[in-house]
């Protein structure tokens, strides 16, 4: 009869498995990446640190928070105030969040311009899609759980944005909100969204990484790894991403020290009051291109489709650049420029979500989702064909 293997230490399989855990790490630091790979390709490196930092103290502040319309307020107070470190703890996880955000747009972006979800790492590109919606759902629950004034009124919008949806709008609202209002049942499921999709993100983050060494990391200059060369991630790739972490965390630090009203929202130190409108309801920096196209059009649901719809053509991404080969990309002023328009129209929408639109920035808003879609429906489609043709 087949039973457990015992090792002649008496420790059972333990040793076996930490023999495997060695190897693994050895062929891990072994890894082959192209020897051109730049200082952007270290983000990943920063997002997986800034990930574990979240995850430690998201779960310390957990023991104390209440997900109760009238206790949550008081236990972020109590956090701050009673439990030992419990105020930089919460500045951290709070910091944590904007940098996180941060480093996965510079993420994004890098892809985008690098075309780094050509075949055969669509998979790749899917799966880093799916993370970001995933974070964007997570910051915002994260977001309404202090029941301050922001947070309670942000899910007030969020939740009549969601009522706008024909058919199941009214269902979905009422799944959202838990009844007519943001109340307790709000907060427990803000809590429960945020607490379980963060394991989530894990999990999926591992599967990102898998199909990144699966399928071998892409190149800034497109050409195969027979023309670039190849070092193994160790010592020569782990050195460089260390390096960066240490200085993302000197910036994180000076941000959360010295500099912590570029993402503290003053409104949201005042208990929410569900009788007082504040003058002014908006977001987190994070989220204001998305609230800026929902603001930009006079009909609820036509800035829903157009704010959802910004995320929801990332995925679509592979199949618009009709270029199948990267040697067909447009040269690098054209790419530069078409990611520079694509930026500035994604800055324009935010800055006038933050202005609701007063005066000249209802303009500057569709000026600026004009420029963003144009990016994907346009840029995209038309120079693959123009840069194919001009090769062939």
């Amino acid at each position: 009869m087949a039973g457990k293997p015992v090792c002649h230490n008496g420790q059972g399989a333990e040793p076996a498995t930490q023999d495997q855990l060695s190897a693994w790490a050895k062929a891990y630091g072994r890894l082959p990446l192209p020897a051109d790979l730049n200082w952007l390709w270290t983000i990943g490196a920063v997002l997986c640190a800034i990930l574990t930092l979240m995850l430690l103290t998201g779960l310390t502040l957990t023991l104390v928070y209440t997900p109760d319309a009238g206790l949550a307020f008081g236990s972020v107070e109590s956090i701050e105030r009673r439990m030992p470190a419990g105020w930089l703890l919460r500045a951290m996880h709070m910091t944590g969040a904007s940098f996180f955000m941060l480093a996965l747009y510079v993420h994004l972006l890098r892809g985008l311009y690098y075309r780094s979800y050509l075949p055969p790492r669509r998979a790749v590109w899917l799966s880093g899609c799916a993370l970001l919606v995933m974070v964007m759902v997570t910051a915002f629950a994260g977001y309404v759980l202090p029941w301050g004034q922001m947070s309670y009124w942000g899910a007030d919008v969020a939740g009549k944005a969601v009522g706008a949806l024909p058919l199941a709008g009214g269902w979905l609202e009422g799944v959202f909100l838990g009844g007519d209002s943001p109340g307790t049942p709000t907060l427990h499921r803000m809590f429960a969204l945020h607490f379980g999709l963060a394991f989530l993100i894990v999990g999926v983050v591992l599967g990102h990484i898998a199909h990144v060494h699966a399928r071998g990391s892409s190149s800034p200059s497109a050409r195969p790894t027979a023309a670039t060369g190849v070092l193994p991630f160790h010592p020569y790739f782990t050195v460089r991403d260390m390096l960066a972490i240490v200085l993302v965390a000197l910036a994180f630090v000076g941000v959360l020290c010295f500099w912590p009203e570029l993402i503290v929202e003053p409104a949201n130190y005042r208990p929410a009051n569900p009788l007082h409108t504040p003058a002014d309801i908006e977001p987190e920096w994070y989220f204001l291109p998305f609230y800026g196209m929902m603001q930009a059009v006079p009909f609820k649901l036509g800035g829903l489709l157009l704010s959802g719809g910004a995320v929801a053509v990332l995925f679509a991404v592979p199949w618009l650049d009709r270029a199948t080969d990267a040697a067909h990309s447009a040269p690098v002023v054209v790419r530069m420029g078409a990611m520079g328009l694509l930026v500035c129209s994604a800055v324009a929408v935010a800055c006038a979500g933050l202005h609701h639109m007063q005066g000249v920035w209802m303009l500057v808003a569709r000026l600026g989702m004009v420029g963003y879609y144009a990016y994907f429906l346009l840029y995209l489609p038309l120079a693959g064909r123009v840069w194919r043709r001009g090769r062939a």
